[in-house]
């Protein structure tokens, strides 16, 4: 949502950041991360106050309110600070360096991230959510402000030397290489057990709460479960997918994954929706389909698309950031709170359906009269349905006496009636730029989703934001990807997760389509983020480039959390490529980031799930499938829909086709050259370390050389 206007726009007013813009006419005398802003700190003597947020955060917004809002407590930054605003969705790599430094000095971080910087821009002070006044024990936003000002004027040496010795010590702990202890596969097994002791055999998912989605954490669950057969690995993942799609950090009503559930249960969610979320949970529910073959994880995988294409995809193709937790409430334009958009008073429920189906639904999505948010440590859900699934349909039928279809069909009209009157009210902000790393993870969700759910209209979707991303993001002519677009213009160099995602979303589109040009772009793009990140003498890549002075730290991100690290994400794609295309480089490369990282794998690995899912791979014996055939002759289709039926995480897929990608392949991979249809029918070829069994043109045959143990 924007501010209320003062009447006069700060710099922030030419920036595109829908966050930045958020802040645009606050009476904070706001600069956009830059030299301006530096030179200004310089010139006038003044240390730097740097606020990072992003425009779906909802904390972010309430200091906003509370304090760059509030006219006394601005006319204080201004005299004291030269005051920075960064939205940490297109500058992770500024959030990176100094949201490393808040964790060291205080032990926590998150959003909005409050740090003090001296005029060589290294941070002396920092928090997160400051409240406007004392309270809790916690110093008020302006006794922050007046106490460092002091500090400032009378002890600057002491600030400036704590701001040299923390980023002294932070880049001396870069380094994490092992390579004197193997990697094998006892490494698997721990990272199995240290994730096992963190799930909840009562509601699912990894701690007690708040509970996030990390779907890496699936991705290795799968894996593990596909090498070992230890059934827990399958039944803790799947358990996981269950309860938050029951639960109310799932939209009922219009698909989609809230941000995450503030209590253990998945019941009451932090309301904004991210494209990454979307993204990487449909990957998890198409994984969980073709492992159980179970269409409530497609369903899933399948609505969660349609709200993604529904509500946050834009002409031009790509896929837009985020939507807010925060919204007006209907009928009080002026009052905005977290959820007014998706929640509900069993009176609305009942005004909108007939007595019965009312009463029905009200049962199957745990409606309350009083409201059932009470586990809302707040109170601001007080009378408000969140929705849930406290019962099967099964259940539900019993209880009145219907069966599961009966009760199937009147929630589905029930839900369709509540969908359109939900329309009709004010809708959260939506943020609008496209970010590279998030729509390569989207790419890869839509072109897998094509594949597994057989369904062109997805494949479009995938095809038309990697034209996007050729077309707007990247110029081929300087090799240069961009991170942001939005409103026309594209800014900001790629970093790491970038390229990675994209590269990997490419992979994917590849294999969903056969079209050569997405493995080729994929192959030149790889190419470009060897030179510009990869660590030639320790091994692995710099999440930057190094390119940006004002980065005082070049980082190797280890952790996968909400996002996986770039290098988790960068590692599994060389060792896919170098699968694809025969090239041992590629193959070097991805061991060799993985030893960098080997002496934080052997002891936490837990913490590297992609990571460990890309050792996985790197352990097996991948195959590779190939298809000779016109890729639109209906035996190669049967072939493709047998492919995906089946969970099969160390496998390639290569196309035979007698055109561009045969020509293209053959060159690298010879054998390949002369692989074409047996007795003039579509054939697969399945090989391992390209020693390939007997060619087959029968879908049962294929079956059982993929499934062969």
């Amino acid at each position: 949502m924007m501010s209320p206007s003062t009447g006069k726009p700060n710099r922030l007013i030419k920036e595109k950041s829908p966050y930045l813009l958020q802040h645009a006419y606050n009476p904070v005398d706001w600069y956009p991360w830059g030299e301006e802003a530096f030179a200004a700190s310089r010139r006038e003597d003044k240390p730097i106050f740097l606020s990072i947020g992003y425009s779906t955060c909802h904390w972010c917004h309430v200091m906003e309110h509370e304090s760059f809002e509030n006219d006394s407590i601005a006319e204080t930054m201004n005299k004291y600070f030269i005051c920075i605003k960064v939205d940490r969705e297109e500058r992770p790599d500024v959030d990176k360096v100094y949201m490393t430094a808040v964790q060291a000095m205080t032990g926590s971080g998150g959003w909005p991230l409050s740090i003090f910087l001296s005029e060589d821009l290294k941070p002396f002070y920092g928090g997160t959510y400051f409240p406007p006044r004392d309270a809790h024990g916690r110093p008020g936003f302006p006794a922050v402000l007046e106490r460092l000002h002091q500090v400032w004027e009378s002890d600057r040496e002491r600030i400036v030397e704590s701001g040299n010795k923390l980023i002294s010590l932070l880049q001396q702990e870069r380094g994490t290489g092992n390579e004197s202890v193997p990697i094998e596969a006892s490494l698997l097994k721990k990272a199995y057990h240290q994730i096992a002791a963190q799930y909840d055999p009562k509601y699912a998912g990894f701690g007690n709460g708040p509970k996030f989605p990390r779907p890496a954490v699936l991705n290795f669950l799968f894996r593990y479960h596909a090498r070992t057969k230890d059934n827990e690995a399958l039944k803790m993942a799947l358990a996981t997918l269950q309860a938050m799609a029951r639960g109310g950090m799932y939209d009922q009503i219009g698909g989609g994954f809230h941000r995450y559930s503030v209590d253990g249960q998945w019941r009451v969610p932090h309301f904004e929706k991210m494209l990454y979320d979307q993204a990487q949970l449909v990957n998890s529910y198409l994984d969980a389909f073709q492992i159980t073959h179970d269409q409530f994880y497609a369903r899933i995988a399948r609505e969660t698309l349609e709200y993604v294409l529904r509500d946050i995809t834009a002409d031009e193709g790509g896929f837009y950031s985020a939507e807010d937790a925060d919204s007006p409430e209907a009928g009080r334009p002026a009052h905005v709170s977290e959820g007014a958009f998706y929640l509900w008073t069993k009176k609305e429920i009942d005004s909108l359906l007939p007595a019965g189906d009312a009463k029905l639904f009200c049962h199957h999505l745990g409606i309350d009269e009083y409201g059932n948010a009470l586990s809302d440590p707040q109170g601001e859900f007080h009378g408000k349905n969140i929705l849930y699934l406290p019962f099967t349909a099964e259940q539900t039928g019993k209880f009145f006496s219907l069966d599961e279809a009966g009760v199937t069909e009147a929630i589905t009209n029930a839900k369709t009636k509540l969908f359109d009157a939900r329309a009709q009210r004010p809708r959260p902000l939506r943020d609008d730029k496209i970010i590279t790393a998030w729509n390569g993870l989207m790419i890869t969700a839509f072109a897998r989703a094509s594949h597994i759910l057989q369904n062109p209209k997805f494949a479009s979707a995938a095809r038309n934001a990697a034209q996007f991303a050729a077309r707007t993001l990247y110029d081929s002519e300087t090799k240069t990807l961009c991170r942001r677009y939005r409103d026309g213009e594209t800014k900001f160099t790629a970093q790491l997760d970038d390229f990675a995602f994209l590269i990997q979303g490419l992979i994917d589109l590849y294999e969903a389509t056969f079209e050569i040009e997405w493995l080729q772009l994929a192959l030149e793009l790889h190419g470009i983020q060897v030179g510009r990140f990869w660590d030639s003498s320790e091994g692995g890549f710099f999440d930057f480039s190094g390119d940006d002075t004002s980065i005082l730290l070049r980082t190797k991100e280890a952790y996968d959390g909400a996002e996986p690290a770039g290098n988790s994400v960068a590692v599994l794609n060389l060792l896919r490529l170098a699968q694809m295309t025969g090239d041992n480089i590629l193959k070097k490369e991805g061991e060799s980031a993985v030893h960098y990282f080997n002496a934080l794998l052997q002891q936490t690995p837990h913490a590297m799930p992609q990571m460990m899912a890309a050792i996985e791979f790197f352990l097996s014996v991948p195959q590779q499938i190939v298809i000779a055939g016109e890729g639109n002759a209906p035996s190669t289709a049967g072939f493709l829909d047998e492919i995906a039926r089946h969970y099969l995480p160390n496998a390639v897929l290569l196309s035979a086709d007698g055109g561009a990608s045969q020509r293209f392949l053959s060159e690298r991979l010879p054998f390949i050259s002369a692989m074409t249809g047996k007795d003039g029918l579509t054939t697969a070829y399945v090989c391992e370390n390209y020693t390939c069994e007997l060619p087959v043109n029968d879908v049962r045959q294929l079956a059982a050389l993929i499934n062969r143990e």
